[in-house]
């Protein structure tokens, strides 16, 4: 759904120039570096207890998405309201449904076809960005909800199967997957599925092995625990890379206000005849628009 609005004139840039093919901003490490992700090959999880910052890092995730000219945003939000204030920017905005949520998933797992085959039949490996393909960023705030809680065990077992086929294939094709739970748990959260990701982020954890479970096995025993980051401290974490060492993080927050300017913003570049409009191709998501 994409509104029609005046455009805002403090608090946004004037125009969009970022990229998911850019490395993001998603806060600072413990010396006050800044720490930037690139999300466009990789996916990222985000696990740790309630209020521990986990959607202050899905929001800074989807601003950028929301303000670059080549990305297209589908969300699924079993609460409604930590990404619902994006949804005028979204291709797709899921609630607590998983009818809906399946039918999404479904789809996107043929676009990814598709654009493999679109790939194999140019002798090609992976999407870039002189491709002009949107990168479909996919936010999911608890996969709990729609993999232990919501719908029949057929149709969270479905559920698990399409994301864990996105987040396995999704990367090479244009497709990353942020996803958070705030039970990170063997059964949410197995060992092959975790291990997908290309970054994981483990915000406060009331126990070690909770916070091992996002961050890997072991870790919490070498001096890597989230259940060190104190109650009060929101938003501070612990970010590991495919073959690094987990880093003390600060991720960024958004308030309520900023993210409701830079979505009015990004509505209004996005609308018809505004000032991007996303690739379109026969293996893009819009295929079946």
């Amino acid at each position: 759904m994409t509104r029609t609005a005046a455009a805002p004139t403090t608090g946004v840039p004037v125009g969009p120039g970022l990229s998911m093919f850019d490395p993001i901003f998603v806060g600072i490490d413990e010396f006050g570096q800044p720490v930037y992700i690139t999300l466009a090959y990789r996916n990222l999880l985000a696990g740790g207890e309630p209020g521990g910052g986990k959607s202050g890092l899905l929001n800074t995730i989807a601003a950028h998405a929301a303000l670059s000219v080549d990305s297209r945003l589908v969300l699924l939000d079993g609460k409604l309201v930590e990404l619902g204030q994006w949804e005028d920017v979204a291709d797709a905005f899921i609630g607590p449904d998983i009818t809906a949520a399946l039918t999404v998933l479904r789809r996107l797992q043929q676009v990814m076809n598709n654009r493999y085959a679109w790939l194999r039949a140019h002798g090609r490996r992976k999407v870039t960005a002189a491709d002009r393909l949107s990168v479909i960023t996919v936010l999911v705030d608890e996969i709990a909800f729609f993999s232990a809680t919501v719908g029949s065990k057929q149709e969270q077992e479905e559920f698990v199967a399409l994301l864990r086929d996105l987040v396995a294939r999704g990367r090479a094709a244009g497709i990353p997957v942020v996803a958070a739970t705030q039970r990170p748990s063997f059964d949410i959260i197995p060992t092959s599925l975790r291990d997908l990701f290309g970054y994981r982020a483990a915000f406060r954890c009331t126990t070690p092995n909770s916070s091992n479970i996002v961050l890997g096995h072991g870790w919490a025993e070498q001096g890597y625990s989230a259940t060190d980051i104190a109650p009060t401290n929101q938003g501070a974490a612990y970010l590991i890379a495919e073959g690094g060492t987990p880093r003390r993080i600060k991720a960024a927050y958004l308030t309520d206000a900023q993210i409701a300017g830079i979505a009015d913003y990004a509505a209004w570049v996005r609308r018809p005849g505004g000032l991007t409009t996303p690739a379109s191709t026969p293996a893009d998501w819009g295929m079946a628009a």
